[in-house]
């Protein structure tokens, strides 16, 4: 059995990762804000099952005590700010961000660990008219994009001077269960169980929609493959544009509903081309997505279809706009 941390364990992608461990048979700690209303609704049904620890990463000291107790042999650092539309405050970006990564690695190295997988973001290309290489300069757009840059860079700094197997997965857009409810693809799926569409964008918007337990493998594989300093593309290496994932919804669902394009405005790192060259993690790691939007889609709506209470959490965030973070 061995000994993990995750950070950020509360969040989406965070959650399908500790099931996915905890299943594997390993001994689970999860780094957790404090809050007077526990480890978050994600958790819900297995929080027994973890060691929770609240940790804010900004801490230094106490993320320095915490990871001495725990020593652990594996480390997935997912905690973040600022990927979402609504977390703009550039200083808790930088804070969060980066200052938790430079926090949590420092912990890390002085108690020891077998290998770090740090996440990064396809942000942190900047606008492309292709699918970029790990290898091309970086050109981030925001300051969420910057702080990712910089954590990358401190990452693979200390990687390679110090030849620990420390790596970073740089996501595209990851979707399924446990996503955050305003979102595109659960607003759609929650919308599209109503018979109704959502209010949309330009149709042709691009994203590179890779699902959730998709990504998780490749979280579980950089742990134990990448070697000192690697940086990989986690994006299913073909572009979906929102007229593509509209129709797929509308066919699965049988949605009469004809889509209004532009009845939503595009938002400011809304493209027309995003997606991953993702040869390096296949070639490396050994890395093949799985699971295609369609069934991804499909899969999202049978997992909000089979757990009632969680449909319905999506729908009054989906009908109030509000955020579950």
């Amino acid at each position: 059995m061995k000994k993990v941390l995750v950070t950020g364990a509360g969040g989406f992608i965070g959650a399908n990762l500790v099931r996915r461990l905890l299943a594997d048979g390993n001994e689970v700690h999860a780094f957790v804000l404090p809050s007077s209303k526990g480890p978050g609704w994600r958790l819900d049904g297995i929080s027994g099952d973890i060691r929770l620890h609240e940790v804010d990463l900004t801490d230094g000291e106490r993320t320095a005590n915490a990871v001495a107790g725990i020593k652990p042999d594996r480390v997935f650092h997912l905690a973040a700010y600022g990927a979402y539309s609504w977390q703009t405050d550039a200083s808790r970006i930088n804070g969060v961000t980066l200052g938790g990564t430079v926090n949590l690695l420092e912990a890390c190295l002085r108690s020891g660990f077998g290998s770090f997988v740090n996440t990064g973001s396809s942000s942190e290309y900047g606008w492309k008219d292709h699918a970029p290489a790990e290898d091309e300069a970086a050109e981030p757009n925001s300051h969420y994009a910057v702080a990712k840059v910089a954590s990358t860079l401190y990452c693979r700094n200390i990687a390679t001077t110090r030849g620990l197997r420390i790596s970073t997965l740089r996501l595209y857009s990851v979707f399924g269960p446990w996503e955050e409810p305003v979102r595109f693809v659960p607003t759609l799926a929650v919308r599209g169980l109503e018979g109704k569409l959502p209010p949309l964008v330009d149709p042709e918007v691009a994203r590179d929609f890779v699902y959730v337990d998709d990504a998780v493998s490749a979280y579980l594989l950089a742990s134990e493959k990448a070697e000192p300093g690697a940086v990989f593309n986690v994006g299913f290496g073909r572009q979906v544009k929102i007229r593509e994932a509209v129709e797929t919804a509308r066919t699965l669902l049988g949605i009469p509903d004809g889509p209004k394009w532009g009845s939503m405005p595009n938002r400011e790192w809304d493209t027309r081309v995003w997606v991953a060259d993702s040869a390096k993690i296949r070639r490396e790691l050994g890395w093949n997505p799985a699971v295609s939007f369609r069934d991804g889609f499909r899969r999202t709506v049978e997992w909000l279809r089979g757990n009632p209470a969680i449909l319905e959490r999506y729908r009054r965030s989906v009908d109030s706009g509000e955020t579950t973070e």
